[in-house]
């Protein structure tokens, strides 16, 4: 549903040194397999998004079957949701160590795991770790690797081929709650989750596309990004850095192996060298411990890239709007989730549920928000528009149509409310831009996963939090006027800032945001 690092390009490490410019440019750089990537993360975003998305049936199917609270059974969409989102900052971990094609493959296998086993649940705490936990964790680890391939493949248009993979979401959206709906009244609930675990299988195929670039050519990309973002001269004066391909530690074959020798204790060398003469057995041993001893180093090198790549950007938080705009996002995104997880079951409460077979509200809400999306871009970006405006009036839209949306009790109504809902909620692929200009380029990557994590801490605790409120209540009306009026908190904080001079044109990228 986000851009989530979309239009970031991130990476996990800094430039290396600005050398010479490279005699020939990769053909796959900006085409050819670049956009095999782009169907790769569409399809991604089809299937852990679009199917997130359409938890609303299943949400209904288990409290039918184990007859427990609304809050509590909220619980198992809401840990898929916020886990995907939250652990993406310890995914980034996996990539720089396995590199993006078999980080995406192991989630794959681990979110049709969660898909299948969840197949069997006997009660909702069984679903909190088969579909919350092991299937949460799975998405989150093919959804990153999707994201930061199209930045690695792209570099001029990057904002096109993000913004078609993210597209993926609303159709994902429409497909399977069309797919989920047919499958639990022809199958049962549990068969379709057990089909869904088979088709959650093609992200290992999804990763098995995202074909990792030589480090020569994700080298001589990044340089020509730097010669375009910063000045010659302050670039020169960093040093040599490690390059990344698809994430995994990229040096140059000679130097990385040179290192890799170095680390490996000379007493294994030298084992090495007198055990050719010794049995199979001890030689087989011994090259065990040497791949052993160069994985170590391997791993200590990627969690020292990993740590210094989140954990180096304390200074982000004496900024005082980044700090609103984190408290905005913990409010923000529950908003916009509860009515995907609740809706379905309001359909019902009020007898809508034929109209709603038709074009199910969800359904509205997805379509309409690609459009908004498209849209919000576009207008964004005209020079005499300012971003953060766009971003502001999109957010009070949306909550006005969540603090609306309990008092439409008939299908035209609510199809309406939800089509707003989804059009405003196109403001998610301005907050790029938004936290580029509140914190510049150099801590873009860093700001923009925080604000993933507390995007995704909101998700987790909005539907129980409704689920909740409907059970002392027996109406989701408070639901929708409890989660709006902390919706609106967090836009407040927002305002009682210090007014932002934001960049007017794209154009100029090297130019940071005055705060």
């Amino acid at each position: 549903m986000y851009a989530s690092r979309e239009d970031i390009g991130y990476d996990f490490g800094e430039d290396s040194k600005v050398g010479s410019k490279p005699a020939k440019r990769n053909p796959n750089i900006d085409g050819g397999w670049a956009w095999m990537i782009v169907l790769s993360s569409f399809l991604v975003h089809i299937l852990i998004m679009g199917s997130q998305m359409a938890l609303g049936i299943l949400n209904m199917e288990w409290l039918e079957e184990f007859n427990q609270s609304r809050g509590l059974t909220a619980w198992v969409s809401s840990l898929s949701m916020g886990i995907t989102l939250i652990v993406g900052p310890f995914i980034g971990l996996f990539i720089s160590m396995c590199g993006c094609r078999m980080t995406a493959i192991i989630g794959g296998v681990l979110n049709a795991l969660g898909w299948i086993l969840s197949a069997y649940a006997s009660s909702v705490h069984y679903l909190f770790l088969t579909f919350g936990v092991t299937a949460g964790i799975g998405s989150g680890m093919v959804y990153l690797p999707a994201v930061v391939m199209v930045g690695q493949y792209f570099q001029k248009r990057r904002a096109l081929a993000q913004g078609l993979s993210t597209t993926g979401t609303g159709f994902g959206t429409f497909l399977m709650t069309a797919l989920l709906k047919y499958l639990c009244s022809e199958f049962g609930w549990r068969n379709a989750m057990f089909i869904q675990g088979a088709i959650s299988l093609n992200l290992c195929v999804c990763g098995a596309l995202m074909r990792p670039l030589p480090p020569k050519d994700l080298r001589e990309k990044y340089v020509v990004r730097s010669d375009s973002e910063e000045n010659r001269a302050k670039a020169q004066s960093h040093s040599t850095e490690t390059i990344k391909s698809n994430g995994v530690l990229g040096e140059e074959p000679e130097k990385k192996e040179e290192a890799a020798n170095e680390e490996v204790p000379v007493s294994v060398q030298h084992a090495e060298i007198g055990g050719k003469s010794g049995s199979g057995r001890s030689m087989y041993g011994l090259r065990l411990f040497k791949t052993v001893s160069q994985l170590t180093v391997t791993v200590r090198k990627g969690f020292a890239l990993w740590y210094s790549s989140y954990f180096g950007a304390a200074s982000l938080f004496t900024n005082r709007v980044f700090v609103a705009f984190i408290i905005w996002a913990l409010f923000a995104y529950s908003s916009f989730v509860i009515p995907f997880i609740h809706l379905p079951e309001i359909v019902k409460q009020y007898n809508l549920s034929r109209q709603d077979n038709v074009f199910p509200l969800t359904s509205i809400i997805a379509i309409v928000h690609i459009f908004g999306k498209v849209i919000l871009g576009i207008v964004s970006d005209l020079p005499c528009i300012s971003t953060w405006n766009v971003f502001l009036m999109a957010n009070f839209t949306l909550v006005t149509c969540i603090l609306t949306l309990p008092l439409m009790q008939t299908y035209v109504g609510l199809a309406v409310v939800c089509a707003l809902i989804g059009f405003s909620s196109g403001y998610f692929s301005l907050m790029p831009v938004v936290t580029e200009d509140l914190v510049g380029t150099k801590h873009l990557a860093n700001a923009y996963g925080i604000i993933i994590c507390a995007n995704g801490i909101s998700a987790l605790f909005g539907p129980p939090f409704a689920g909740w409120i409907y059970d002392i209540t027996q109406k989701y009306d408070f639901s929708f006027y409890i989660a709006g009026l902390l919706y609106m908190v967090g836009i407040i904080f927002l305002l009682i800032q210090p007014c932002i001079q934001m960049k007017q044109p794209r154009e100029k990228p090297t130019e940071e945001a005055q705060v």
